[in-house]
């Protein structure tokens, strides 16, 4: 072996059993996707309080008045609150599977349309929310408008977990479809709820029960997947 050879083998690169990563191809990285919901999420969750009446006039001239104003709001207030933790949890969810993205394909985008046009919409059902929370239209259609929201995370995800090709190699893909599966649940307790507020004026409180629709509805759901066994995890 000669000089030359030995230069020349010590060039070349050593040998690893780790494939080379393929980069994903213009238009189909999740960066920009990343972004551009999480600017929908803030924007909308900004405008929820908007709709919440300010004090004037009268109301601002005593403790008592304004008082009476507060507690005279009080719907306004709760359909904030319920508007804002829904678009929490549901954009903090995001965020996590988004983390375990390393490309995005077609339908995953494209699903992606329907989850910001409702996260979008949701200031306006959470307006009549507030200002007619006795009335049950008002009630079925914030309902319905969170459901449609949460069918469509839930459809993100679902193709998420079947695309080998959308998840990162390092990424849970059962996590994934169990939270695909939590999704489904919580979606399909908010279109029950929307056919009620006839019959259940109540129906907003219970939709504090949101959480554990989606543990525990998550769960069945799971069962079913796994053809009746334990739930994973």
């Amino acid at each position: 072996m000669t000089v030359g050879d030995v230069d020349r083998e010590r060039a070349m690169p050593a040998p690893t059993d780790t494939p080379e990563r393929v980069e994903p191809s213009p238009g189909d990285t999740p960066e920009r996707m990343a972004m551009f919901t999480d600017a929908i999420f803030a924007i909308a969750m900004t405008l929820l309080v908007i709709e919440i009446k300010r004090p004037e006039g009268d109301a601002l001239k005593s403790s008592a008045s304004l008082w009476r104003f507060l507690t005279h709001e009080w719907e306004s207030f709760f359909a904030f609150l319920l508007a804002f933790a829904l678009l929490w949890t549901v954009w903090r969810r995001h965020h996590v599977l988004m983390d375990q993205v390393d490309r995005l394909n077609r339908a995953f985008t494209a699903w992606h349309a329907p989850l910001l046009l409702f996260v979008a919409l949701l200031p306006f059902p959470t307006a009549l929310l507030g200002h007619a929370i006795d009335n049950p239209l008002a009630l079925c259609v914030f309902a319905a408008a969170e459901a449609a929201l949460l069918f469509s995370e839930a459809a993100v995800k679902e193709v998420a977990h079947r695309s080998p090709s959308v998840l990162s190699s390092d990424a849970e893909v059962a996590e994934v479809r169990r939270g695909a599966s939590s999704s489904w649940a919580v979606a399909g307790f908010f279109a029950v709820t929307a056919a009620l507020p006839w019959v259940i004026p109540a129906i907003p409180f219970a939709w504090l029960l949101a959480p554990a629709a989606a543990t525990y509805g998550g769960r069945l759901i799971e069962r079913f997947r796994t053809g009746g066994g334990p739930a994973a995890g």
